[in-house]
């Protein structure tokens, strides 16, 4: 029963939710129904709405095309207005050209027809003033470049004078200022050398042990030294002479050993000069090495020590070549320091510009060709072999450095009391200037002043102008200092005077 009751229970539930289901699937269908008819109504609605905006643009397009059309032509039409203006302005004016050629055409021809007229007529004056003048028209030309030329040249030559004497004053007052200063820095003593050397004695009766037996021991000291010993009537004192200051120096200090030790004899002559040839080279050493600490020059070669040493017992024009060599040294570092140059590359060239003199008793040649050698064999800097060469004017000045090391030399030589030379050479070097001077064309009289500093030249004015005064000033001072040799610096003056003299009677 109960088992019906179930089953007839549950057909019911079935058929219920059925029934139900059923139900909901038809409610289903006509929402989906209702929402179509919905959704394609609404469909039509926005494309109706579409069209319209779609011709309502179609129509705004079109009337922008349109505006944007009249606007064109209206542009187009205003260009053609433009052109046409212009094509009319440019036949006019190509009228007025039309005009205007056909005018100068006839200009031109006017203007042919007088220049005609104008030649005949020059022509005709110049033959008649040919016919006044007695010159022809090409003499007169000549005549009147050469006044032109005369006068292009008296003027050029005035304003050359005038820049060249105001470069020089300033360039004298600068060079004065760092000179004066560099000198007053680098003032240093001279000391005059001579070829003789004098030995006290302290007695009349060593005169006699020095001669020895026969001589033997005077020429026995003379053999080993190449010295000359000059033992004369002059009282306690024997006189040593000798070109080579170095041979000096040994003769003395052997004879000087000699007189102490007492023992005079030509076996003990021979062991005293051999030891004063190793206290000399020790001197010499000495004297390099004092020389290159004064200079301030530091990595000289051991040889290059050595030969600045020598140039101790060497001289020129009766200064010490060593101390010429320091003081050119200084000189010419004080002169790169002013002017913004290598100072210790113008102190090294200035220690070693003569360094050529420690061997020219022994070896051949100019001692700047033998300073060039030492230097190159040491591998000195191309600063230094030229300001060798060119400090004579063997060769031209590279480095600014050469250029200082020149100026410096001739500073050093050129102070007062720093050389001297003899009488005879003193007059040669003289004669040898004024026949120099006298050489030139055109000079009258030449005479050397000022110790031979200065050359005075008077030239004949009738056949010598300013200008060729000038000139010859120029290559006279380049002929002195290729031809002579002489200390410091000569000035060249050359006067040139015009006298007129009248009688009135």
């Amino acid at each position: 029963m109960v088992i019906a009751v179930g089953v007839v229970a549950f057909l019911a539930g079935y058929v219920l939710r059925k029934l139900v289901a059923e139900s909901k699937i038809r409610s289903a269908e006509e929402e989906a129904k209702r929402i179509l008819l919905d959704a394609q109504r609404e469909a039509d609605a926005k494309r109706k709405e579409a069209l319209l905006e779609a011709k309502d643009e179609a129509i705004r397009i079109k009337r922008e095309a349109e505006r944007e059309i009249r606007e064109q032509r209206a542009d187009l039409q205003r260009l053609e207005r433009r052109l046409s203006q212009r094509e009319e302005a440019l036949e006019r004016r190509a009228e007025q050209l039309e005009r205007r050629e056909r005018a100068l055409q006839q200009q031109e021809q006017e203007l042919t027809g007088r220049a005609e007229e104008v030649a005949a007529l020059i022509a005709q004056q110049r033959q008649v003033l040919e016919e006044i003048a007695g010159l022809t028209s090409e003499e007169a030309k000549q005549r009147l470049l050469a006044q032109v030329e005369a006068e292009a040249r008296e003027e050029a030559f005035a304003r050359i004078r005038k820049i060249e004497r105001e470069a020089r004053e300033e360039a004298e007052r600068r060079a004065r200022e760092i000179l004066a200063l560099a000198i007053q820095r680098t003032a240093a003593d001279h000391t005059a050398e001579v070829t003789v050397s004098v030995v006290p004695l302290p007695t009349e009766e060593m005169k006699g042990r020095i001669i020895g037996r026969e001589g033997r021991n005077i020429r026995t000291l003379e053999a080993l030294t190449g010295v000359d010993l000059i033992i004369d009537d002059t009282p306690e004192a024997v006189t040593l002479s000798s070109f080579d200051p170095v041979r000096r120096e040994i003769a003395k200090i052997a004879l000087e050993k000699l007189m102490a030790d007492g023992r005079i004899h030509p076996a003990r002559i021979e062991e005293v000069v051999e030891k004063a040839q190793q206290e000399l080279d020790q001197r010499i050493q000495e004297e390099g090495e004092r020389a290159a600490f004064e200079a301030g020059v530091h990595g000289l070669h051991p040889e290059e020590i050595k030969l600045l040493g020598r140039l101790r017992f060497r001289t020129s024009y009766g200064q010490n070549v060593l101390q010429h060599s320091v003081e050119v040294a200084l000189l010419a570092g004080e002169l790169a320091a002013q002017l913004g140059a290598d100072v210790q590359m113008a102190r090294r060239a200035g220690l070693l510009h003569d360094i050529g003199k420690a061997l020219t008793h022994e070896v051949q040649g100019t001692h700047t060709q033998i300073g060039v050698d030492i230097a190159r064999r040491y591998h000195e800097p191309p600063q230094v072999i030229n300001a060798i060469l060119y400090h004579h004017g063997e060769e031209e000045a590279k480095y600014v450095e050469s250029v200082l090391v020149a100026a410096a030399d001739a500073i050093s030589g050129s102070r007062p009391g720093a050389r001297k030379e003899s009488v005879e050479a003193y007059i040669q070097r003289l004669k040898a200037l004024e026949q120099l001077a006298q050489s030139f064309p055109g000079v009258e009289k030449a005479y050397a002043i000022q110790a031979g500093r200065e050359i005075r030249v008077i030239v004949r004015s009738q056949e010598v102008d300013d200008l060729t005064a000038y000139r010859i000033a120029q290559d006279m001072a380049r002929k002195i200092e290729q031809d002579l040799e002489y200390p410091g610096q000569i000035k060249v003056t050359v006067l040139r005077e015009t006298r007129i003299i009248e009688y009135a009677r």
